[in-house]
């Protein structure tokens, strides 16, 4: 094999809201948790089962971070693909300890929004109903009132 690979995808839930920083450098970064499950009937009991795992993701890049910040919370169902890294550090009490995440960051990760336009749309107009700055139209996902032949006079094929 002449390269590699290290790529993950996940599709879940947030089981916390995200938590934004701000590093040393001045740029934003972006962590939280996903939630995937499996679910089997037990061959023997006849049971539904269900196994969770619990994904801990990190996002830097200060465009994708704004977005995590602004559309993401808990519950909210995403996509994301990224690359599975270990970081060291020590605890408190100076013993080694290893984490493993998923990072996105750079042109070879994605994050994909999967909630309905309306549910993230009232959940944050309800939170700023004061600001007009902060509010987020339908128009700001794409317009729904273009007409589709306009948009086949642009395609050169």
């Amino acid at each position: 094999m002449v390269g590699s690979v290290n790529k993950v995808i996940l599709l879940g839930n947030l089981g916390r809201d995200p938590e934004i920083r701000s590093m040393q450098s001045g740029s934003k970064m972006a962590s939280f948790s996903i939630a995937t499950s499996k679910r089997w009937k037990d061959r023997n009991t006849q049971e539904q089962k269900e196994k969770t795992s619990w994904h801990n993701i990190v996002v830097f890049g200060d465009g994708l971070v704004d977005i995590v910040e602004k559309y993401v919370k808990k519950g909210s169902k995403i996509y994301v693909e990224g690359e599975l890294q270990t970081r060291k550090w020590q605890d408190q009490d100076g013993k080694d300890r290893y984490t493993t995440e998923v990072v996105l960051q750079g042109y070879n990760c994605n994050l994909t929004l999967l909630d309905s336009r309306n549910q993230s749309n009232n959940s944050i107009e309800n939170q700023s109903e004061n600001t007009q700055d902060n509010s987020i139209s339908d128009d700001s996902f794409g317009s729904n009132s273009t007409d589709s032949s306009d948009l086949d006079e642009d395609i050169p094929f």
